[in-house]
């Protein structure tokens, strides 16, 4: 069988970047079954209820939701269990510093496979309030409203 190369998204969390203020990303592997890894191929899985936390030193991630396997058997595995992230110590021990100093949160923003490995973006991540999600969704429409009047000029309109 031929090795895969590059990158296949298979779940993106939306709703992340429009929850939170994105402060830095990691790239984290994962510690899978066999039927969860199945389950990936077939382009199944949600990050919307998913989160990150450190505990005793590894990483873990939690409320990933990756549906059963269509053609498992009794060794399908559970569809929101804890999943161990893979990371570097230096990365994992920064990642807990900065979530207990200044409250921010691990999230997950994308899953998908590199050459052929599950893999995790992850990023530390603080709330928006409510104030901020209006103003930005503002700003986007007076950007587009912007382009479109600048599109219209060009044409002569």
């Amino acid at each position: 069988m031929a090795k895969e190369t590059g990158r296949k998204v298979i779940a993106q969390n939306k709703k992340a970047r429009h929850d939170y203020h994105i402060e830095d990303t990691f790239e984290a592997g994962l510690v899978l079954t066999g039927t969860e890894v199945k389950s990936l191929r077939a382009g199944r899985a949600s990050l919307v209820d998913g989160f990150g936390e450190i505990d005793n030193g590894e990483a873990w991630l939690l409320q990933v939701h990756i549906p059963h396997y269509d053609n498992g058997t009794w060794t399908n595995h559970e569809t929101r269990r804890k999943r161990k992230m893979l990371l570097h110590r230096s990365e994992i021990e920064k990642i807990d510093q900065r979530t207990q100093a200044k409250g921010l949160t691990l999230v997950p923003l994308s899953l998908y496979f590199k050459d052929g490995r599950a893999k995790v973006e992850i990023a530390l991540a603080r709330g928006k309030k409510e104030f901020d999600k209006r103003h930005a969704i503002a700003e986007r429409q007076a950007k587009r409203e912007v382009e479109r009047e600048m599109g219209r000029r060009f044409k002569g309109m």
